[in-house]
């Protein structure tokens, strides 16, 4: 009688291990192909429709901002505004693109302009959360990329080195973007 037990016992311990076996091969094989097929690399790949958008994302669902979105892509920053941040985004509208000269822009999404291209970019871009209402008349922001900005009060209009207007601020998972009106562009 104890042999049959343990026979049993043992019968039902090679299945339990042959069928861990095989699920653990099939998972493999799955986690394979499916890494060989997945085609966006980085923090800007990462799939979650749960949590609040970042960024990118909220500049992506932004029919103002299609331009910058682009300019974006072009200028390969996409992940680097994916992370965890925190960043303030002044986020020209599609307007404020349309103010450039003729072909400026067509002239920046060029390849080999994507020096120039991310120059300008990393310049609308603060690390750290700078709320609209925290922006103090004459506050200067340090920018990615090294330059600085100056922020003034006129009224109720926060103005963006004295060019571009703070027309809205939106939340989001890693910064805020504060929407302007103007494209940005670095002293000299």
């Amino acid at each position: 009688m104890k042999k049959k037990i343990l026979a049993g016992v043992a019968l039902t311990a090679l299945l339990y291990v042959t069928a861990c076996n095989n699920s653990a091969e099939q998972t493999s094989s799955t986690t394979t192909s499916t890494e060989e097929t997945s085609a966006p690399t980085g923090q800007s790949g990462v799939q979650d429709d749960e949590s609040a958008k970042n960024v990118v994302q909220v500049a992506v669902g932004s029919k103002d901002h299609t331009t910058l979105v682009a300019a974006v892509k072009a200028g390969e920053l996409v992940d680097a505004l994916s992370n965890t941040g925190p960043f303030t985004v002044f986020a020209p509208t599609n307007a404020a693109f349309d103010k450039l000269p003729a072909g400026t822009v067509d002239d920046l999404l060029k390849p080999e302009n994507k020096e120039t291209l991310q120059d300008i970019l990393q310049y609308h871009v603060s690390v750290g959360v700078y709320q609209a209402d925290a922006l103090q008349d004459g506050q200067s922001l340090g920018q990615v990329n090294g330059s600085n900005l100056k922020i003034s009060k006129q009224g109720d209009k926060i103005m963006v080195n004295g060019t571009a207007t703070i027309l809205a601020s939106i939340q989001a998972s890693n910064g805020v973007i504060h929407v302007i009106d103007g494209v940005l562009t670095a002293p000299k």
